[in-house]
């Protein structure tokens, strides 16, 4: 909080002597990256802050939306529910302040931070639980959470989907799921989708785990080949057919 309000006490000296931004404005731009927003109206998230630009998606009514930041006087940028950045209007007409970020969505920033550090550790089938030098998936989805928020998970995939199960709802539409949730799969059967037809999912035994980053991307590790501790596209691919279900262990 010290080194926050000596930025901002810098800053509007600065201001005071270069008349570039008024001090309201600048308060309002510190804070708007520690704040949080709720949707009051569906509202466009565009890749840049333009009308011209790509609409990514609509973001719904009721919707959460983390504000990094500001561009111009019209439009904030902002994390959605599911983890993709963008950038929406910043009329008062489609969202209203709440507040600072969450306990849950710090707490979801800092365990991905402490999970990316460990990306290109080498995959190893049953590696050791009190060991960093080596992971498999459960083992580094464990370890993400010890590391950042100092919570033991359970040792293997299967009960870490159960402890998720335990904590709440959880979906089977992996595009349903927000930043930070884990994901579980079953084991691969090819990479066509009939592969799966007949499969049911509501039994099948999960065998691999990872971490929900947003924006269709998964933190995880499953082979010597892939390079260890990747991130992998869902969409399209194999874990997108192999998916059971996911939620928050938080």
């Amino acid at each position: 909080m010290k080194i926050r309000n000596k930025v901002i006490t810098a800053s509007l000296t600065a201001i005071m002597l270069c008349g570039s931004l008024s001090a309201t404005t600048l308060v309002n731009q510190v804070n708007a990256a520690t704040s949080t927003s709720q949707v009051t109206w569906g509202v466009n998230l565009r890749s840049a802050p333009s009308t011209s630009s790509t609409v990514l998606r609509e973001i719904p009514k009721g919707e959460k939306v983390s504000v990094l930041g500001t561009s111009g006087a019209s439009w904030l940028k902002v994390r959605d529910s599911r983890g993709k950045v963008g950038y929406i209007s910043s009329s008062s007409k489609y969202t209203k302040a709440i507040g600072n970020v969450n306990n849950n969505s710090s707490s979801v920033e800092k365990m991905i931070a402490a999970g990316k550090k460990y990306l290109g550790t080498p995959y190893e089938y049953g590696s050791s639980r009190s060991s960093t030098s080596t992971f498999d998936c459960s083992a580094f989805v464990r370890q993400a959470f010890i590391d950042g928020l100092g919570i033991k998970l359970p040792a293997d995939s299967r009960g870490q989907g159960s402890y998720v199960k335990n904590k709440g709802k959880t979906v089977s539409d992996w595009k349903k799921l927000k930043r930070g949730d884990l994901m579980y799969f079953m084991s691969y059967k090819g990479s066509s989708a009939s592969a799966y037809s007949n499969v049911n999912k509501s039994t099948a035994t999960i065998t691999h785990t990872g971490i929900y980053l947003g924006d269709g991307q998964i933190l995880h590790t499953y082979s010597k080949e892939s390079g260890g501790v990747t991130t992998s596209k869902i969409a399209g691919t194999h874990w997108e057919k192999r998916f059971l279900y996911g939620g928050s262990a938080l």
